[in-house]
């Protein structure tokens, strides 16, 4: 029995596997793709992925049945955790302009196993968020022929009673996933004009809704005679933000789409912050005037605004409204579609996806396998699936990549780039345990051997701290820290925090109602849990940071990300065990392709045997001499013939 046991080098080695690292290449502007997009056009991409159903269908859906007018309350608040997860977006896009969004910035900075579950998580996302609009578009498009699509259908196809599909197939909305399929497979500057004419629809579509609702806003609808503003509660406004990050998902489609802009170091982080200020205003504005205008408890779900029109004696409004809304729905499918394949390309370059997928269409410049392949697996989800499960379905998906987003952000500012430091291998980590120099101190190995000139000297000198090392301030306190390899204890601080953060949350969320615990219990824990996030915290700020860079760096960290990931991982245990269930499927699905598949094809997985062979290694002592070792280093994949050969030492 013991013997099918893995040893622990084996065991070792695997892990290592899991958490090995990207390795970027030197010229990161160098691509397949077209560089074609500017910041205007990054920012109405982004807009356009936000500004949509979410306007249209959202604010009406959340303020009947989970938060009454205080939905104004629940975008204030998802615009805000969204804004701390913008900013991480915006960092990443500007240092690593690749495409791959989420999972591209796991990928660098967080470990192999990690970045493919993230990516594995938006192609669900991007693909339910297509498929939830494709379904919008298609209500709204019914209600202005008086639901005569929706008769026929039933009348002549039929109707299913199953939970969680739609009651009848919804041919119209995978007809127009379809359509816009065939489009985005053009290329990229066809698929921005298209974009841009479809956003100065919505836009004007937008500025009339809020006049024309001010005008016809009534107060009363937020009296206690209509059931008060916040008829249900706190829980109510909460509920209503986890669902309500459904309308912000767009903004990572610039991020998404870095790769295909001229100067992403500038455009990048400008198009997000305009971008995600447009949404959130308009996302408020419209809730209070759908608020106002009838009472929160009449209206309807399918086609709030159009109907609040109709319901008022504006007809003709209520038209317009709800042609204005099938212009803003082009413009998130066409986000969606735009940026799926993208991520499913960036997968599949680094070998963690089947290799089909990397394939760029010489003449167009756009992943066209992807593009045809996923559009039609979106057009099947819209066939069959219904709206409310399909959103509560991607909330989750989207607060699990914000949240590694933000952890990626604080693991990177605390790293050693690639000319600091001790050599690594491709995964990333040191490349032997430190050994014994002659004064029992610990041997520092590098390979460049003039860095390692200009980097003895700093040593001798401790004028400058690497970043990862414990600040000089806290040195006499924390003493035991300093013999860790840099950013060690940053890694495994970040992981406590995260782990007291889904602690702290659980017993906010269930502690009174599921658990029952009692109140010393409560309040013990709350402080236990919070004691031990703040520690953390503590530990984080107390190592040195990378230098600011000439890219954008998102301000406060590590508390900004921090504050993200607690804020993300509240609302995604806010969300039903149904969707917990579902999304724990889809978890198992997307490791039976990365062990069956990703692991053994991954770049990183190529690159391993030949990161080992190391012809002279420079060791400096404790004590500032420098000795070089020569060594024969046979590559893995080769069994050495006899016996391993002394090191021939010469000072």
């Amino acid at each position: 029995m013991a013997r099918w046991l893995p040893r622990s080098a084996e065991l070792a080695r695997f892990c290592q596997k899991l958490n090995r690292v990207k390795t970027l290449e030197d010229d990161m502007m160098e691509t397949s793709f077209n560089r074609c997009l500017s910041t205007v056009d990054l920012t109405l991409l982004g807009i356009g992925g936000m500004v949509g159903s979410g306007l249209y269908v959202l604010t009406g859906t959340v303020a009947k049945e989970i938060a009454g007018p205080a939905v104004i309350v629940s975008f204030i608040i998802a615009g805000f955790a969204s804004l701390l997860a913008a900013l991480c977006y915006a960092e990443f896009g500007a240092r690593v302009p690749k495409t791959g969004s989420a999972y591209m910035f796991t990928y660098v900075s967080v470990g192999e196993i990690w970045a493919f579950l993230i990516g594995w998580n938006v192609l669900l996302e991007y693909m339910i968020g297509g498929a939830a609009v494709a379904r919008a578009w298609s209500g709204y498009l019914d209600s202005i022929f008086n639901h005569k699509i929706k008769n026929f259908t039933e009348t002549h196809v039929g109707t299913w009673q199953v939970p969680f599909l739609a009651r009848y197939p919804d041919f119209l909305a995978a007809g127009i996933l379809l359509v816009a399929t065939a489009f985005i497979s053009f290329g990229a500057k066809v698929s921005s004009w298209l974009n841009h004419v479809f956003s100065a629809i919505s836009m004007g579509v937008i500025l009339f809704i809020l006049i024309m609702g001010f005008v016809l806003a009534q107060p009363k609808n937020w009296s206690a005679a209509e059931g008060g503003f916040a008829p249900f509660g706190l829980s109510g406004i909460m509920a209503g933000t986890a669902t309500c990050f459904y309308a912000f998902v767009g903004f990572d489609v610039i991020a998404a789409s870095s790769e295909e802009a001229r100067n992403p170091q500038r455009a990048v982080p400008r198009a997000i912050a305009f971008s995600l200020g447009l949404a959130t205003g308009a996302y408020i504005l419209v809730s209070m005037v759908l608020t106002l205008m009838v009472p929160w408890y009449t209206l309807d779900p399918d086609s709030a605004l159009a109907d609040a029109f109709y319901r008022r004696g504006y007809s003709w409004a209520g038209f317009l409204v709800a042609a204005g809304s099938i212009c803003a729905m082009n413009t998130v499918l066409l986000s969606n579609l735009f940026s799926l394949p993208r991520v499913v390309y960036a997968m599949a370059e680094d070998g963690l996806f089947f290799q089909v997928f990397s394939r760029v269409h010489p003449r167009t410049q756009v992943p066209v396998v992807g593009i045809v392949v996923f559009g039609a697996l979106m057009a099947l989800l819209a066939l069959v699936f219904d709206l409310e499960a399909l959103v509560q379905f991607l909330s989750i998906g989207t607060l699990l990549a914000y949240t590694f987003v933000a952890a990626s952000i604080i693991v990177l500012r605390f790293q050693q780039r690639k000319a600091d430091g001790a050599a690594r291998p491709a995964g990333g980590q040191p490349s032997a345990e430190p050994s014994e120099g002659p004064a029992g101190g610990e041997l520092k190995e590098y390979e460049s051997f003039s860095d390692k000139l200009q980097l003895v000297g700093a040593d001798k000198g401790k004028e400058q701290r690497e970043p990862g090392q414990l600040k000089a301030a806290f040195e006499p306190y924390l003493e035991f820290l300093s013999d860790f390899y840099p950013g060690e204890v940053v890694t495994v601080a970040v992981v406590t925090m995260m782990v007291s953060a889904v602690c702290l949350c659980s017993v906010l969320v269930f502690g009174n109602t599921h658990l029952h615990l009692p109140t010393w219990s409560y309040s013990l824990l709350l402080v236990l849990f919070s004691l031990a996030f703040l520690l953390s915290l503590l530990l984080i700020w107390a190592h040195e940071q990378q230098r600011s860079t000439q890219t954008f760096q998102i301000p406060l960290v590590p508390l900004s990300p921090a504050l993200s990931i607690v804020l993300n991982i509240y609302l995604m245990l806010k969300l039903n065990y149904m969707t917990w269930l579902r999304f724990a499927v889809w978890l198992v699905i997307g490791l039976l392709v990365y062990f069956g598949y990703g692991i053994w094809h991954s770049k990183e997985n190529l690159r391993e045997p030949e990161a080992q062979r190391v012809s002279a290694r420079y060791v400096v002592f404790p004590s500032g001499s420098l000795e070089e070792t020569l060594q024969a280093v046979q590559p893995s994949a080769q069994p050495a013939a006899g016996p391993p050969r002394a090191d021939e030492d010469k000072r």
